[in-house]
């Protein structure tokens, strides 16, 4: 399959599309790509998030808000597992043969046969790595800062590594040529000013539940809901739901330590149900995902809230049983 999609982005002009307030993974995948097979055009409808951007700037990447699908001979969407993560207008069309490339749970949003998914792997840049490899091409250092920088954010800053994934990052490593100093170095930042009172703001505005040992914790921010997710894990909780509301739109962001995806709790599963529950938008992975849609922001908290809970009865009582 990596051969099959690499074959179809040679000799054609192409754009490549990435998710709402892309991430680091987003936009490294669809800059190594670029960088790698040439003559494509990236494309963000509803722009980039504060990581990402810094990392744009440093590299020189040219990212797009507006673009005609027409103009371009194939259209390639990565890290996105919903066409519905793409626009609010719902206005975009799609040509039948869009490839897309994600690591997220599908969501059935995207023909089957021009799907190249695999949830197993921790970052979308390991799955571009692999197509690159496939076209016989050589990992530049360009092109390794942009998949390594990929596999630091989705990874958690390996804090959600698998085997795998040190092994690609080491890979990478020693044919692009990168020290570890400028691996960290391409996303690390200064936290900003306005981040730091968000973070705050979120926790003086939290509330939590506890069931046994584990507490979940949601919160309303205006802004940075993910730093939002980790100021309040940072305090003391088990799992995080941080939303903020715009209109009639909400968008949420959920984190939870990988010591509470392995005794059972997937926040993507989690998140995926309610969106589907509520006609909005949600998923993601074991430890970090997402929801947006037309919606109350403070209901959709507390129906995360309640999820979180269920599912913690269920650890629980689950490990009472054991003993």
């Amino acid at each position: 399959m990596y051969k099959t999609v690499a074959d179809r982005l040679e000799n054609c002009s192409k754009v490549i599309l990435v998710h709402g307030n892309a991430d680091m993974d987003a936009i490294g995948s669809a800059f190594a790509l670029s960088e790698a097979f040439g003559d494509m055009t990236i494309y963000a409808p509803n722009g980039i998030d504060r990581v990402a951007k810094m990392v744009a700037d440093k590299m020189g990447i040219d990212i797009h808000d507006d673009v005609n699908l027409t103009q371009f001979e194939r259209v390639i969407v990565v890290d996105t597992s919903s066409p519905d993560q793409l626009t609010d207008s719902k206005d975009l069309t799609f040509p039948e043969d869009t490839i897309v490339i994600d690591h997220h749970v599908p969501s059935g949003k995207w023909k089957e046969e021009n799907l190249l998914c695999d949830t197993t792997k921790v970052a979308c840049t390991q799955i571009v790595l692999r197509i690159i490899k496939a076209s016989g091409r050589k990992i530049t250092k360009t092109i390794g800062l942009a998949l390594i920088g990929g596999m630091i954010t989705d990874g958690g800053h390996f804090q959600f590594a698998t085997s795998e994934l040190l092994r690609d990052f080491a890979d990478v490593m020693e044919e692009a040529n990168i020290d570890m100093d400028e691996a960290f170095a391409l996303t690390k930042s200064e936290i900003g000013m306005s981040e730091r009172i968000a973070m705050m703001k979120c926790v003086e505005r939290s509330r939590f539940e506890r069931v046994g040992d584990m507490i979940v914790a949601v919160a309303i921010g205006g802004s940075f809901e993910a730093s939002g997710c980790r100021a309040l894990l940072t305090s003391g909780a088990d799992v995080a739901f941080v939303a903020s509301q715009r209109d009639d739109s909400f968008r949420l962001s959920a984190r939870t330590s990988q010591d509470i995806v392995r005794r059972g709790l997937h926040l993507g599963e989690i998140l995926k149900g309610l969106g589907t529950e509520t006609c909005t938008e949600g998923g993601g992975h074991g430890g970090a995902a997402g929801m947006s849609g037309i919606g109350d922001a403070e209901a959709m908290l507390h129906m995360c809230l309640k999820r979180t809970m269920d599912v913690f009865r269920e650890i629980k009582k689950s490990s009472e049983n054991k003993n």
